[in-house]
Order: structure tokens, then sequence, then C-alpha cells
């Protein structure tokens, strides 16, 4: 699905002295999120199936251990995350570099606390879909908006990706418990999500479903989706997969990110440069 840019209208509320700093911090910060459209969702699948691949790989074949490997990547991370927050806009490397590392944080989440903590998968899912909606609603009430065009300041940013780890955490609970508690299947799964995502976007092109809320729950279901993606393509044969095993999925999907965020970043890049030539024609005219 696609969604445009809104240019908010100036209400009187905007103008008093409370917002006034608001928007001068807003206006030096530009939207810290890229546009939605085709190539967005493909990357953002991608990510959640390396999340998943990446996490069993980096655990098992490495050899680093489930906490060993959480640690690790906790740290990766926090240091993608430092990085983010201190851009004044959108980086396409940085933002993607941070999908990915909290995909994989979201998987070990969800693994810790079933693994080592004998935590059900159903009371995982609950859970996290109640800490996810409570993430939303204090976001709302915050700051009256859950858009993604309008991350432009340091309190949004942090709602945003408080947002986006809970969508991994509980997207990794929930393919789980349909992939394997439920004994659903793999690709049996990724079929059932993947019907959940079309039927959202047919909801928003076709019948008016507001775009926010699509977006949202569109970016909730793809995390199961590329999830159970992954595991079809992981595991083995025995298990319902087909055995291509963590290296080489998590490496050729790696490969097609990069080169997505290779290709965004020459297009930042082009636009950069138009916004340049225009204000300098404005400043000479």
């Amino acid at each position: 699905m696609t969604t445009k840019n809104p240019t908010p209208a100036m209400s009187p509320a905007s103008k008093s002295p409370v917002n006034e700093g608001a928007r001068r911090s807003a206006s030096a910060m530009l939207n810290k999120v890229p546009e939605v459209f085709l190539l967005f969702w493909v990357v953002k699948i991608f990510s959640t199936t390396v999340g998943e691949t990446a996490a069993d790989f980096l655990a098992s074949n490495v050899g680093l251990g489930l906490t060993g490997t959480s640690l690790i990547m906790a740290g990766l991370t926090a240091v993608a995350l430092a990085f983010q927050f201190r851009a004044r806009r959108y980086v396409p490397a940085i933002y993607w570099a941070c999908v990915v590392l909290i995909s994989i944080m979201g998987t070990l989440i969800t693994d810790n606390l079933v693994d080592n903590f004998g935590v059900s998968l159903w009371t995982t899912t609950f859970a996290f879909s109640a800490a996810l909606a409570a993430t939303f609603a204090a976001w709302f009430r915050s700051e009256r908006t859950l858009s993604i065009h309008t991350i432009l300041t340091s309190r949004r940013e942090g709602f945003y990706w408080s947002a986006i780890l809970l969508t991994f955490a509980l997207g990794t609970s929930a393919g789980d418990l349909f992939g394997e508690k439920l004994a659903l299947g793999y690709l049996p799964s990724a079929g059932l999500f993947g019907l959940l995502i079309a039927l959202v976007t047919l909801a928003h092109l076709k019948g008016g479903l507001n775009a926010v809320l699509a977006f949202w729950t569109a970016y909730i279901l793809t995390r199961p989706f590329g999830a159970s993606v992954g595991d079809y393509l992981t595991q083995a044969p025995a298990d319902g997969g087909l055995g291509l095993g963590a290296n080489a999925t998590s490496g050729l999907f790696l490969v097609v990110i990069v080169a997505a965020v290779a290709w965004f970043t020459s297009q930042q890049r082009k636009a950069d440069a138009l916004q340049t030539s225009a204000a300098t024609e404005v400043v000479t005219a």
C-alpha cells in the first residue's frame, strides 16, 4: 500500500507559545522514515525473514548461544539507534540497519522468553499485543497522531521505534504460534498471513480503510509472514521446510536488502541535489 505525506493545516493552537518551540525543533528535523511504496514492503519483509534466520544462524551455527547472541545484538542495536536518533533526517543505510537489527532482536526476545524462561507462545502473543496497544495509546495521547509521516521529534521517534520492536516480537510469537504450536505448518502459515496482508491492502485501496490503521496492521502482519517464509526456507524437510539452511537464506536476503538500500541512497542523493538546486535558484532570483 502506498501512502502520501499529508500537509498539515495550521491550527490556532499551533500558533501558541507552547507549540512554538516544538515547531522550531520540527523545522530543523526532517521526517525520519522513508516513503511507503512497494519496495519499502519488499525490504521490510526480507528484513523480517533475515531477523528470523540470522538469529538462528548466530545462536546455533556460529555457536554463540541464545544468551550470547542476544547480548551482542542488543549492543549493535543500541549503537544503530544512537546513530538514527542523532541524524536530523532519513538516512537509508542507518534506518534499514535499525530495522534489520530490531528484527533480529524481536526474534531473540520471543525466543528468550519461550526457550529460557518457559513462557508459552499464547502468553507472549497476548502480552506483546497488549504492550503494542499500550504503546499506540500512549503515542496517540501524547502526539494526537500515529502517522509515520510526521516523525519530526525525538519523542515521536521513540514511540515509533518502540512500536517497531513490539511488532517484531509480536510477529515472531504469532508466527511460531500458528506454525508450530497450532501445527499449521510454515508454508500454510505464510499463506494465511499473506492473505491477511492482501485483504488489508484491498480494504485500504478499495474499502476506504484509514491509511494509518492499514499501515500498522500490515506492518504487524508482515512480521509473521516473513518469519514463516524464513522458517519454511531454512528448516529441514522433515520439519516441513525446504532445508536451504540459515546461511544461504540469510546471505541471499541480505544481498537483496543491501542492493535496495543502495538504490534508496542514490534516490535520496538525487532528491537532495534537486532541493539544493531549487533553493539556490530561489536565493539568486
